[in-house]
């Protein structure tokens, strides 16, 4: 119970102990500057037991049985979750571990030892099996399958909120809790009371201690719907209250319940609040309107009858919010993940300020605030809101980590191709974003392009022209490129099947070595290698800019010139993760309607995943080698790192994967001078450069993003690796001769 104040804190049995009688006051009483906790002890080693039973209901039924035996966790998810993270994709491989059945609970044994655990488990299974119809069990002995078990009921907000093709569901009865031994009752009984109101829901929560997480979809936008809501909750209170529990377990009261107190603590109570907040704030002005004298829960909501969006024509199409920006900057739900600093993706530039507008959460507030129009009445042209925006690295982690998928990149690109419109950009949008034309010209001569950009001073004036930071160097243009050097060869594998392999600019022009080690090794598993015939691009660049016309003119371009390998099913496979994420998301954002742009996103591959899709037969030599592999951001976020790693692993490289996050290049961000530089910098030595330093000489430093190669060789005395090198690496090394010296 969080529900009012913790007045019992104050009973002389209980030490008259202010500072816990004040913990969960909403800061109606005080703003806590500093505290001191007492720490509980986390047991080391920890065994899960899986339980499926036919529904969620006789689940929690077993609740007070379970709780008998000391478990250090014990959550629980119902059938409507797991539903709905199938309708979205979510997790599908963690998914798809579940027993069969309708409800689940993870029950969480610790102990000093794993042995000491597994008997707790164990000991419970005994007792279940004992039972008439006991529970489908699995005692998960894979630390790495329970973590993903863990990560579906994690997911649960996420999979939740939004759902393609049903209506979006709010909080507002999301934290309700009774004593367990009387949940599988309440949760009978809540269920009746959504069905009569046509309500569809989903439940999870803290199951052990008998709190409940739901969300509804709640019409919010009419006077019946929020009429009915009002009377929902009204009623669900009087549910929670008949089974002696609280209208708020775990988040608050806040506005949301603060007016159903009296009915939990009755008017006498309700006065010893009032004096309690008095005491603390007479005047009233510590967050009013919650605890004590509460707003109605239907007043001030977000949305309301007077919510009307405009609804402005987009570039992107917004096809997961049905088409509608004012409904994709809804998207978040202020869980505040964006915020966490020990790791995962998102957010790069958050970590690195640790300022609430550089967050996902603040930034997707701003743009809701700017369409609403009030505080922000300049919209497209806020400049609050590109400040806000200028710090994203467009890195798209939030797009793979936030519950509910906020898409920052995708908004940032919308939002500048308005902001820009009839403007004049930064000069560096000219000399990094349109890099695929400077790059053609440049190698026409590039020895005179290298003579500009590498040898003092002209290489300091080109940087200062070009918003370049000065402590950067500018790459060096490659003698030849790719695509040159490919035209110059003889066809091999003449009867095997047909790849067309994508010459991304950074490694047609910079980096070839890439691109001809991709070609060695695809033909060493007997594919006839192709390239488009004409000189193409996928603009990504482009959408850090917002130049969203100029790089739908390229899709387009590329869609035309590839059509015919497209209806024939020709797979394109690419080496720049940033390149493919083009072709598998933004491309679809684009054209959301076209066919070949559809056929040609789900045939587009990494060369990672193409070869464990493609080549499953194919034998590769075994490299004895250490190896750091770092993921790229959009890989991460919208392709996956486990055909790479799974390489890693057929080759017999001992690899280790940390958490590096974001490197901080990311594209053109980490080149550009002032914040950007200083917040790509605290970025890659958060984690990433840091590891590279520490990693042995002879550990091979693995990474297949240009940028993250990028900040490695300008930040370190290392050199990384593409994992087409690394293999094009093995096929070259003699198994029984020594190893071969690792390339810098």
């Amino acid at each position: 119970r969080v529900s009012g104040y913790g007045l019992e804190q104050l009973l002389p049995e209980n030490g008259f102990h202010v500072a816990r009688a004040l913990v969960g006051s909403e800061g109606t009483c005080v703003t806590v500057l500093g505290a001191t906790v007492r720490l509980v002890q986390s047991p080391p080693k920890r065994s899960l037991l899986l339980l499926a039973y036919p529904d969620v209901y006789r689940a929690t039924d077993h609740i007070e049985r379970l709780m008998a035996h000391h478990p250090i966790g014990l959550e629980g998810f119902d059938d409507h979750m797991v539903a709905a993270m199938r309708k979205k994709h979510l997790h599908p491989r963690d998914v798809a571990l579940l027993p069969p059945g309708g409800g689940w609970l993870l029950v969480e044994f610790g102990a000093d030892t794993k042995e000491a655990a597994d008997a707790q488990a164990r000991g419970l299974m005994d007792e279940l099996k004992g039972l008439g119809q006991p529970p489908k069990m699995d005692l998960l002995d894979d630390p790495r399958e329970a973590a993903l078990i863990w990560q579906v009921r994690e997911s649960a907000l996420g999979a939740t909120a939004a759902i393609p093709g049903q209506p979006e569901t709010w909080p507002g009865w999301e934290d309700s809790t009774v004593p367990p031994a009387k949940l599988g009752a309440y949760l009978r009984d809540l269920r009746d009371l959504l069905e009569r109101n046509h309500y569809t829901w989903a439940f999870y929560g803290h199951f052990g201690q008998g709190c409940v997480h739901t969300r509804v979809d709640f019409d919010l936008t009419s006077q019946p719907g929020i009429a009915r809501f009002n009377r929902f909750i009204e009623d669900a209170a009087d549910i929670v209250v008949k089974y002696g529990g609280s209208v708020s377990g775990e988040h608050g009261d806040g506005q949301a319940r603060a007016s159903l107190l009296p009915k939990m603590f009755g008017d006498e109570l309700m006065g010893a609040f009032r004096e309690f907040k008095a005491i603390w704030d007479p005047t009233g002005k510590m967050n009013p309107g919650k605890v004590v004298d509460a707003y109605p829960p239907t007043a001030n909501l977000r949305l309301g009858v007077d919510y009307r969006p405009p609804q402005p024509r987009t570039h992107f199409s917004f096809f997961p919010d049905d088409g509608s920006f004012a409904k994709a900057t809804r998207r978040c739900v202020g869980v505040g993940k964006c915020r966490r600093l020990d790791g995962g993706t998102m957010c790069p530039s958050f970590m690195a300020t640790r300022e609430e507008e550089h967050s996902t959460r603040g930034r997707a507030r701003l743009l809701f605030e700017m369409l609403e129009g009030n505080p922000l009445g300049d919209g497209w042209r806020s400049p609050a809101v590109r400040e806000a925006l200028d710090l994203c690295l467009a890195c798209k982690g939030c797009k793979g980590d936030c519950p509910v998928n906020v898409d920052m990149a995708t908004y940032k690109a919308e939002f500048y191709a308005h902001y820009y419109a009839g403007r004049l950009r930064p000069v560096a949008a000219y000399t990094m974003g349109l890099i695929y034309w400077w790059a053609r010209l440049a190698s026409r001569a590039p020895w005179l392009a290298n003579l500009v950009t590498q040898t003092p001073p002209l290489s300091a004036l080109a940087k200062a022209v070009g918003g370049i930071a000065p402590k950067r160097r500018l790459p060096r243009f490659a003698p030849e490129p790719f695509t040159a050097w490919f035209r110059r060869r003889d066809p091999v594998n003449a009867d095997g099947p047909r790849v067309l392999l994508w010459p991304d600019t950074f490694n047609n022009y910079f980096h070839p070595a890439t691109a001809r080690a991709a070609v060695e090794v695809l033909e060493a598993a007997g594919f006839r290698v192709a390239i488009p015939e004409v000189s193409l691009c996928c603009g990504r660049p482009l959408y850090d800019w917002g130049m969203l016309d100029l790089a739908g003119r390229l899709l387009r371009q590329i869609l035309d010139a590839l059509r015919d390998d497209i209806a024939a099913g020709v797979p394109v496979v690419g080496l720049e993760p940033s390149c493919v994420s083009v072709f598998r998301d933004e491309l679809i954002g684009l054209f959301p309607h076209d066919e070949d742009a559809r056929r040609l996103s789900q045939q587009t591959y990494l060369l990672g995943e193409f070869l464990e899709r493609r080549a499953t037969d194919h034998r590769w030599p075994q490299l004895r080698r250490k190896a750091l592999l770092h993921g790229h951001c959009h890989q991460k976020a919208i392709l996956s790192l486990d055909a790479a790693e799974s390489l890693l692993r057929k080759l017999g490289v001992d690899y280790t994967a940390p958490d590096t996050g974001c490197c901080g290049m990311a594209g053109a961000f980490g080149f550009e001078r002032g914040d950007h530089y200083d917040v790509a910098m605290k970025c890659g030595e958060r984690v990433l450069l840091p590891a590279v330093r520490q990693a042995d000489a002879d550990t091979l430093i693995v990474a297949e993003g240009f940028s993250c190669r990028e900040q490695i060789a300008q930040a370190t005395d290392r050199r990384a690796l593409h994992l087409a090198q690394v293999l094009q690496l093995a096929l070259h090394e003699s198994p029984a001769g020594p190893a071969a010296p690792h390339p810098q």
